[in-house]
């Protein structure tokens, strides 16, 4: 029996768009163990998922967990994070490894220098690089997402009038000039005529009641209230999800919705876009493009470099509205 370790340590997201590789290697090794090796937290994520045999977590201390890593004795390591902390886990534990490119070189050109070097190609199938001298191959069903039974909710869990038909709008994120503007939301959220559940963290329920209080039609406050694995029962429930670019974006991608997507100070030439298999789901993609400054990092700000946000502030709020009545 081959036993294989996946390493990715971070975030919600990259977990996600990992979850094709997991599948394609149980799928053409049925017999193999799969390990997935990442933080503590991020652990509900993986929970449920039937093609990983164990989840080995840490907090900040990865030390402790090396012994036992040594004793599972792995075949092939499988590095889909790529950072120093990997690294060491690949040289303590001495077996044969393969991972993939994070075209830093190109992606740092694109930003400092607006000089486009990066390849067409999504982050999965770069991750697919890691596995190609096994001769595993993508099978292009897209990504997964599995909730675990106690955690998942239905509309029953819902107030009366999030029963049938309604929109989540996740409007939270890790970076500021990654997330929609409040007073976007507000404009785009009163011209929607169906019901709206916000989506997001503890640190965005406040924001989310100042959109509710400007808005006359029905929303709902979801913002810290629930977990990652109940958001994800609540993306699943949607009809529509309208997001920025987040964790929650690959899980609505996961269950094939219809997504409507804003891009701030990234873009989705960095290969982070919605996955979906052909034919099923839908992604629109909102950007401003052309503009100068435009990507002005690879990751995120607490605020516009620029200080004009255009990013953002410019994408026109019709044309989202007519993605979403369509």
């Amino acid at each position: 029996m081959q036993k294989f370790l996946i390493i990715r340590f971070s975030s919600i997201g990259d977990i996600v768009l990992t979850t094709p590789v997991v599948r394609c290697i149980k799928l053409q090794f049925p017999e193999a163990e799969i390990h997935f090796l990442t933080k503590e937290k991020f652990y509900p994520v993986l929970k449920a998922n039937p093609y990983i045999t164990k989840v080995h977590t840490f907090q900040d201390d990865m030390g402790p967990l090396i012994g036992s890593l040594k004793d599972q004795d792995f075949d092939f390591i499988v590095d889909l994070h790529k950072n120093l902390r990997s690294a060491r886990v690949k040289i303590a534990l001495r077996k044969a490894s393969g991972t993939f490119s994070k075209l830093n070189l190109q992606k740092w050109l694109l930003v400092n220098l607006k000089i486009n070097r990066l390849p067409a190609l999504h982050i999965v199938d770069r991750y697919f690089h890691a596995v190609e001298k096994l001769g595993i191959k993508n099978d292009n069903q897209g990504l997964d997402y599995f909730i675990p039974e106690d955690d998942n909710l239905g509309h029953d869990d819902l107030p009366q009038y999030f029963h049938e038909e309604f929109i989540a709008f996740v409007i939270g994120g890790l970076h500021h000039t990654k997330m929609f503007p409040e007073e976007r939301i507000i404009e785009l959220c009163q011209m929607i005529d169906k019901p709206i559940i916000l989506l997001g963290g503890p640190d965005d329920r406040e924001k989310a009641e100042r959109i509710i209080a400007a808005c006359d039609n029905e929303i709902m406050n979801g913002c810290g209230q629930f977990s990652i694995n109940q958001s994800a029962a609540i993306i699943k429930m949607s009809s529509k999800v309208i997001t920025n670019d987040t964790g929650l974006m690959h899980i609505a991608a996961a269950f094939r919705k219809e997504i409507i997507s804003f891009w701030g100070n990234t873009i989705p030439a960095f290969g982070m876009f919605p996955y979906l298999p052909t034919g099923k789901g839908s992604s629109d993609i909102f950007e401003v493009k052309d503009l100068p400054c435009r990507p002005c990092s690879k990751i995120g700000y607490d605020k516009c470099p620029k200080k004009h946000f255009k990013c953002m502030m410019d994408i026109e709020l019709k044309a989202v509205l007519d993605k979403v009545k369509t």
